[in-house]
């Protein structure tokens, strides 16, 4: 059964992941149809280390979260970033 509260947590986590999934279109300069949810950054969207720290720094800003060295490098897929922000709000 869906409740009302699980509604709300997944509009919640389809919004990070809709401001998460253009971030990563613009730094990368790739469509964001291309940007799915289990994507890589590096593999799958061509990502290199620069890119992974400018991706870092542009969640930090959008979300206005901090994210610790140690945790960005945990951070590989879109899923990684999406499922770190929502822990973080």
């Amino acid at each position: 059964m869906i409740t009302e509260s699980n509604r709300r947590v997944v509009k919640y986590m389809d919004e990070i992941f809709n401001k998460v999934k253009k971030i990563v279109a613009d730094q990368l300069s790739v469509n964001e149809a291309d940007v799915q949810i289990d994507s890589t950054f590096i593999d799958d969207l061509g990502a290199d280390s620069l890119d992974i720290v400018e991706l870092i720094m542009a969640f930090e800003e959008e979300f206005e979260i901090e994210i610790p060295d140690d945790a960005a490098e945990k951070i590989k897929t879109v899923k990684d970033a999406v499922d770190y922000i929502e822990k973080q709000k």
